[in-house]
């Protein structure tokens, strides 16, 4: 008979090999990964900050939880003002965003919700503002060519090469690339993940 698992197990309800990255830096490795399946549809005016704190929250709670796991989930969404930047699909929609963020303030609101081994969920919301500097057409080509943008929130990666586009930048880096590591800390140690 195999001895019972020691301590609490962590689910990431999340597949994002960014989430898990961030994890490691603070010494965190998931026992389990799902990827939770909701509509991501933003409701009718829906504020950005509203909208990552609700995905992050439906995240979790579409996670079927087993004795002993708390549960981790996240949301990163970014904004213009009142407009949510989506996931870009294509360079097409990576080129659009770049043209619409180039010499402009956003903000990326990076959304946490942890269910502790009780149930209990908490939740945590980072907000970030972002400034890109004037990009030139080449810079929004080369960049949406590369394709390191498809697939993410607004249509970069602030850990890749869109780096080198921020010239100013108040808040969580890792919230920007896709779990605020402070935020996301304090609450596991509040669930009981043993973290040193």
């Amino acid at each position: 008979m195999a001895a019972p698992p020691c301590g609490p197990r962590l689910v990431l309800a999340s597949s994002s090999p960014r989430r898990r990255a961030l994890l490691a830096q603070i010494g965190v490795t998931p026992d389990r990964i799902v990827s939770p399946d909701i509509d991501e549809t933003p409701a009718r005016d829906e504020k950005p900050a509203a909208y990552a704190q609700r995905l992050a929250r439906e995240k979790a709670a579409a996670v079927a939880r087993n004795p002993g796991e708390i549960v981790l989930a996240g949301d990163t969404t970014v904004a213009l003002g009142r407009r949510i930047l989506g996931q870009a699909h294509d360079a097409g929609e990576v080129a659009r965003c770049l043209k619409m963020l180039s010499g402009r303030r956003h903000t990326v609101h990076s959304a946490i919700t942890v269910i502790a081994l009780d149930g209990q969920a908490r939740h945590r919301l980072s907000s970030t503002i972002v400034r890109f500097k004037r990009l030139t057409e080449d810079e929004i080509a080369c960049y949406a060519a590369c394709g390191e943008g498809v697939g993410k929130a607004g249509g970069y990666a602030v850990q890749g090469r869109a780096a080198g586009f921020v010239d100013f930048l108040a808040g969580s880096p890792s919230g920007v690339v896709g779990l605020p590591l402070f935020e996301t800390r304090a609450l596991l140690r509040a669930a009981g993940l043993p973290i040193g």
